[in-house]
């Protein structure tokens, strides 16, 4: 006889039984937590969706893609020229990030990813060529910055054709703690080795682009 443990309700002459599996070799034990009154919930049960909110909230808010629009030869101290992209079904989700001439101010607190790709490529020129640099600046008080994360790349040896574009990528990344809106933000900036380089941008396609996904709180 299959094991059970029958429990009578208090009135209406129902029950409810938990019961052992029909076969197991193994000694299992449940445990229940000591915590306040609550109710058991099972695949029939509704669930409270004042209880979920909190827990569904605390997901991803805010998650953003800017691109740079414009190319730029040799040493870029910030690039400015961005848009949120208009084309290719692409979103985002919160209220976003905010751009005033290539620096980016974060629109609440909180744990921020933040990724920067570049296209990068050498245009018309056989010479020899150097590491290129890309670097995410940061500010915490709205005036000096300094860098918090590189990519590079090198287009070293020579050799190339005089005619066609020579093309890279680079990539850097961080994780961005802002506890103060109107004092922190960022830049991005392109470094050069011998001046023939650039970084490419478009306002088609995402080609040098940015990536801000904020996780959680700090």
């Amino acid at each position: 006889m299959t094991a059970k443990i029958k429990l009578n309700a208090a009135s209406g002459g129902g029950s409810v039984s938990i019961q052992a599996p029909s076969s197991s070799s193994n000694n299992r034990v449940i445990a229940l937590p000591d915590i306040a009154d609550g109710t058991l919930l099972t695949s029939q049960s509704t669930l409270d969706s004042t209880k979920l909110s909190p827990a569904i909230a605390a997901g991803i808010q805010q998650s953003d893609i800017w691109r740079s629009t414009t190319s730029h030869q040799g040493n870029v101290s910030t690039l400015a020229n961005w848009e949120r992209p208009d084309s290719g079904n692409q979103g985002y989700i919160g209220s976003g990030m905010s751009n005033s001439s290539g620096t980016f101010s974060f629109p609440s607190t909180g744990i921020y990813q933040i990724q920067f790709f570049a296209h990068i490529y050498i245009h018309n020129t056989t010479s020899k060529s150097q590491r290129c640099t890309i670097d995410i600046r940061f500010t915490t008080n709205n005036s000096s910055y300094g860098t918090v994360a590189s990519g590079h790349t090198n287009f070293g040896g020579g050799g190339y054709s005089s005619s066609l574009d020579t093309t890279s990528n680079a990539t850097a990344a961080c994780l961005f703690d802002v506890t103060d809106t109107a004092n922190q933000k960022i830049q991005f900036q392109f470094g050069a080795g011998q001046g023939f380089e650039y970084i490419f941008g478009s306002s088609s396609s995402n080609q040098t682009y940015a990536i801000f996904t904020r996780h959680g709180d700090t």
